[in-house]
């Protein structure tokens, strides 16, 4: 009787129970029960996409964290750990451990374990479902295979980058994380080191020949499951990452058929505009939170990506309406980068004027507001709690209003956060092409850009948006692109990736900064902290695993850049 090997020894002691079609009384499942149970191999398939979201990672301890709501989290523990999303709130911001580079993202934390267990229990699932497909599935597991070489493509792909110490292009043999396949036996699992990048790359890719073998003519119901589509977008950042250029553009543009990217309207759309991915052709992979998931039965919602990222809703009941509106705790946009959005940019209308903030009634407030909300009161709410949090600083000025209540529900907070969160869009991989291209052909690569730059000003001009960022050896076009990507995925989990990628630094002290005192760092490189620590339960129970250092945060402000 064969077992089902899925994780290192360390990462077995990882699993998040919350993943209940996946979590049997013992660490291991036989192959005779999993496909004993009837319909059991269906309900495998099926939670690799319905868990990515919405489940908390460490249930079955009496205390849930407000930060612990699956994929999305991770998300906002990425994009706050750079310059251009702030974390205000203080101790009531459940990610401000990573905006602060704390100590608790060192290996013995809960913090630093977090990341891990998440994606190894994903990792988990798709070994799980690959090992009862077998290593040549049948016509009826074909499908479920390919979903899961797809999703641990997806994950392998974000662990190699966030726990790699460098960029693929500055150092491929530097190391990643252990890989973990579902014909690992126990004894290589509890000697397991890391992979050098281009181990890891090389692995990524065959799951990814594979899952295009087992998934092409398939026809997904939801955009909650991967396809060939996404099968091709997750090459093109693979590509990207390696800068094989060729190969990058290549499939981006094959990624791109059948998609057209999200209009200005769409983009600011009060309903629908960044909750549905069936309002749109553009969001190629999305997850979804419902009603029955964990993070959402518990206390309504509160622990949940709506009540970090959406602040249209009322402060009212026993546990409010989000830590925004309930506790004053919210993740603005940077306001340097606010600046440099020119007024014609359809997008610079996701996020409020920082010169509401010089209002000086609440009268005025709701006044300026309902440019941006059609329930400017509850957005006037949310910003007050975060003024009284932050001694009245920057209240409303750069609050994002880019997440919306699910079809336009301003009352009720289960409805209003069940919503889609984008995972990838097809203007990625238009930017993606238009980076590759302009490695090889500048010209052939600004017309990309300028032709995608329009969809979203009109009036866009080449050479407005060259901020270096301390790194002044990349191609004028190539920060042209690189600062579309920063305000197009605001919020989308791509920013501390590209600053690795293209070794930036980060600048949160200047004149006018918004972000929080005492942690307003500049560097001439990417930070430290941009690199996780892997959880020390791992590297006890796999002693080929190294570690990184644990971040060691700067101590007080940096001198303020000037631009």
């Amino acid at each position: 009787m064969k077992k089902i090997l899925t994780l290192t020894a360390g990462a077995l002691l990882l699993l998040p129970s919350c993943m209940q079609e996946f979590q049997p009384q013992s660490s291991t499942v036989t192959e005779d029960q999993a496909a004993n149970a009837p319909g059991s191999y269906e309900n495998f398939v099926s939670a690799l996409s319905s868990s990515v979201a919405g489940q908390f990672t460490f249930s079955g301890s009496s205390y849930q964290k407000p930060n612990d709501f699956g994929y999305p989290s991770l998300i906002l523990m990425r994009e706050v750990m750079g310059n251009d999303m702030v974390a205000v709130g203080g101790g009531y911001n459940w990610f401000s451990s990573w905006y602060q580079s704390s100590v608790t993202l060192a290996p013995i934390y809960l913090d630093c374990q977090y990341p891990w267990t998440y994606y190894y229990g994903q990792i988990k699932n798709c070994n799980t479902v690959l090992s009862l497909a077998g290593e040549n599935p049948s016509e009826l597991h074909k499908t479920g295979a390919g979903m899961a070489h797809a999703w641990r493509a997806f994950y392998y792909l974000d662990l190699a980058q966030m726990f790699c110490p460098t960029s693929y292009g500055q150092d491929k043999t530097a190391p990643t994380v252990p890989i973990v396949s579902e014909t690992m036996s126990m004894g290589d699992a509890a000697n397991n080191p890391r992979a050098t990048y281009e181990q890891m790359m090389a692995f990524i890719l065959a799951d990814l020949d594979k899952a295009e073998a087992y998934l092409t003519g398939y026809s997904r119901t939801s955009k909650e499951l991967p396809d060939v589509s996404v099968v091709n977008g997750l090459r093109a950042r693979v590509y990207l990452l390696m800068e094989d250029w060729a190969n990058a553009e290549k499939y981006a543009k094959e990624a791109q058929k059948g998609y057209t990217v999200m209009t200005g309207d769409q983009y600011n759309d009060k309903v629908n505009g960044f909750n549905d991915a069936n309002a749109n052709n553009a969001w190629m992979l999305c997850c979804t939170f419902k009603k029955d998931d964990a993070c959402m039965v518990y206390q309504d919602g509160n622990h949940s990506w709506g009540s970090w990222m959406i602040n249209e809703l009322p402060n009212v009941g026993n546990d409010g309406y989000g830590y925004y509106s309930k506790y004053g705790a919210g993740n603005y946009i940077d306001y340097h980068l606010y600046q440099t959005i020119p007024a014609t940019d359809a997008r610079k209308k996701c996020y409020v004027d920082f010169k509401v903030d010089q209002s000086t009634t609440a009268q005025q407030v709701v006044a300026a507001l309902a440019e941006y909300s059609d329930v400017p009161e509850y957005v006037f709410t949310s910003g007050n709690a975060v003024g009284s949090n932050t001694n009245g600083a920057n209240a409303w000025g750069g609050m994002p209003l880019k997440f919306r209540c699910k079809g336009g529900n301003h009352t009720t907070n289960l409805d209003a956060w069940c919503v889609d969160v984008p995972l990838m869009r097809v203007e990625e991989m238009v930017l993606i092409e238009a980076e590759a291209a302009a490695r090889q052909d500048e010209n052939r690569g600004k017309t990309i850009l300028e032709n995608f730059a329009k969809t979203r000003d009109e009036k866009f001009e080449y050479g407005k948006h060259n901020d270096a960022y301390n790194n002044t050896s990349t191609p004028a076009i190539i920060n042209e692109i690189w600062w579309q990507r920063r305000v197009e995925f605001w919020g989308e989990g791509l920013a501390m990736f590209d600053v690795k990628r293209l070794n930036k630094g980060i600048i949160r002290s200047y004149a006018g900064t918004n972000h929080v005192n005492g942690y307003r760092w500049n560097t001439n490189e990417p930070p430290q902290w941009m690199t996780f620590c892997i959880v020390q339960t791992e590297t006890n129970n796999n002693p080929a695993c190294t570690n990184n250092p644990t971040p060691i945060a700067p101590t007080g402000n940096s001198p303020e850049h000037t631009w």
